[in-house]
């Protein structure tokens, strides 16, 4: 980690991976373990193809920003495309699963409004394609 005044980097290297299904991982870089006072935390993922999250409700909002790769946001009432360059916004306690339908690495970084990562609610996955 570098550190200036008011400035702080983390490699990616520096976070240990959380292992997900099927060799899918995430690493929640800047958060009050790596930097101190801060007030959202950030992170960066990889999803393998074929992968789906749990279904997934956080206490907070989320933003996720998709870097390669084709996934979609599979919601209670439908799915939302993800694509390389897209941005997505997502409001405090919304059911959503994060679903990798491309053929390649599904890379997205995501952050919260909240210091660690949030207090989140798991559900069975929903699956692209599946009455949402």
């Amino acid at each position: 980690m570098a550190t200036v005044e008011g400035v702080r980097t983390v490699h990616l290297d520096e976070v240990d991976p959380v292992s997900l299904r099927n060799d899918s991982w995430s690493r929640v870089l800047i958060s009050s373990s790596t930097v101190r006072g801060n007030r959202s935390c950030l992170g960066y993922s990889v999803f393998t193809p074929g992968m789906a999250t749990d279904d997934l409700s956080h206490e907070v909002e989320e933003l996720a920003f998709v870097v390669s790769g084709r996934g979609e946001l599979i919601l209670e009432d439908g799915a939302v495309p993800m694509v390389q360059g897209s941005a997505a916004f997502i409001a405090p306690n919304v059911w959503h699963t994060v679903a990798n339908v491309g053929e390649e690495d599904l890379v997205m970084v995501f952050a919260f409004t909240s210091p660690d990562y949030p207090p989140t609610a798991h559900g069975p996955s929903r699956t692209p394609g599946s009455d949402a």
